[in-house]
């Protein structure tokens, strides 16, 4: 009989609130029950409770950790400047974590977070739904079988909203981050810019990001990576360029074709077998992917897999009993984020840069300080 998991719940109403369901997804698990919850806000902590079903809420969430002492923690709030403090609070405990995205907002928290949680042996799991996709197995497994032949290149782009740029690059772009990585690429360099009403960004373009980014900047993002397996990946964001529907996603051009993968758990996936790229030209028509192949009608429909949380939070208890990393882990959620900064990182300066990179902190406050210091002689 498996083990039940007693579950804890961080949020912040005000404050990133409590992610993309992070909070009710266990729920659905049967193997999970959750016991408390903490918000520091006391209205939304007693709306929680209710929601949640459990009796015990707290204003702090140490105090909650101490006093419950669960196995798991979810740590909701999407404002990532508190992510890295409940993720280290819950790593010294030793308590398994589940944590909204992004990981954290610089390299040098992840690797204080990594430092901690193999201390202890805790598990710490990004929510990044597509990662856990039937449909992106698929997608993988298409694209090593040569359905679209040799992959040239990728192409990423963000949802370029009045958030496109910099904000876009962290909010959504480590969600096609995370999709690069679930395929199997592996970046190894990257040369970016990053503009503001067509300049290059400088340290006066600097300020406080939304949702607790930190340091951030830019309008517009134009990145290349050079991945392992030759080619490269591209990200590209705009503000306010996006329209209905979306170009938001992944596409994979190869010799034979493309495939288009967007975000969700069950992934939307659709592909073109025409070398040209162009139905007009090579008469190809693009065909749904499901989990079960290609134009074949998808089979999973349960809840399991209309959820953009329970296979994650599945993952992380085979994860925790078969003593395995999950499947978005720490290290992975830390390569995301080193893809991130390796954008601002080339922008700062003015060249390709190698991953891993060799800067910890937020590449911005590197520039602003650098041009601070010039100032000052």
């Amino acid at each position: 009989m498996k083990p039940e998991y007693r579950v804890a719940v961080i949020g912040c109403t005000g404050r990133g609130n409590y992610g993309h369901g992070l909070d009710t997804a266990w729920l659905y698990v049967p193997q999970t029950r959750i016991v408390a919850v903490a918000d520091e806000q006391e209205p939304g902590r007693l709306a929680a409770a209710k929601r949640l079903k459990c009796e015990a809420a707290f204003a702090d969430y140490r105090r909650m950790l101490d006093e419950v002492q669960p196995d798991i923690v979810a740590i909701c709030p999407r404002w990532i400047d508190q992510h890295t403090d409940m993720l280290l609070a819950a790593a010294e405990r030793g308590i398994h974590c589940y944590i909204e995205k992004p990981f954290c907002r610089t390299l040098q928290e992840a690797d204080q977070i990594i430092q901690a949680a193999e201390m202890t042996h805790t598990r710490i799991s990004i929510a990044h739904p597509t990662r856990f996709s039937p449909v992106t197995e698929r997608v993988r497994t298409l694209i090593s079988e040569g359905a679209i032949g040799q992959v040239l290149e990728l192409r990423g782009r963000g949802k370029e909203d009045a958030r496109g740029g910099g904000e876009d690059l962290w909010v959504l772009g480590s969600h096609v981050m995370d999709m690069i990585l679930a395929l199997g690429f592996a970046p190894q360099w990257c040369f970016a810019d990053v503009l503001q009403t067509g300049h290059r960004v400088t340290a006066a373009d600097v300020s406080a990001g939304n949702e607790g980014i930190g340091p951030l900047a830019g309008d517009a993002i134009r990145a290349t990576y050079g991945l392992q397996q030759g080619m490269t990946a591209t990200f590209q964001s705009y503000r306010n360029a996006g329209r209905r529907p979306s170009r938001y996603g992944l596409q994979i051009f190869g010799s034979q074709g493309i495939i288009e993968l967007l975000e969700g758990t069950l992934a939307e996936a659709w592909i073109l077998a025409d070398p040209s790229w162009n139905p007009a030209r090579g008469g190809g028509q693009w065909k749904r992917i499901s989990s079960a192949g290609i134009d074949l009608p998808e089979p999973l429909t349960d809840e399991r897999h209309r959820n953009r949380n329970i296979l994650a939070i599945e993952d992380l208890l085979d994860a925790i009993e078969n003593h395995r990393e999950p499947r978005c882990n720490m290290y992975e959620g830390r390569r995301i984020v080193e893809m991130i900064a390796a954008v601002f990182e080339s922008h700062r300066r003015n060249s390709p840069v190698s991953l891993p990179l060799e800067v910890r902190e937020n590449p911005l406050s590197v520039l602003v300080n650098e041009e601070s210091r010039q100032r000052s002689f």
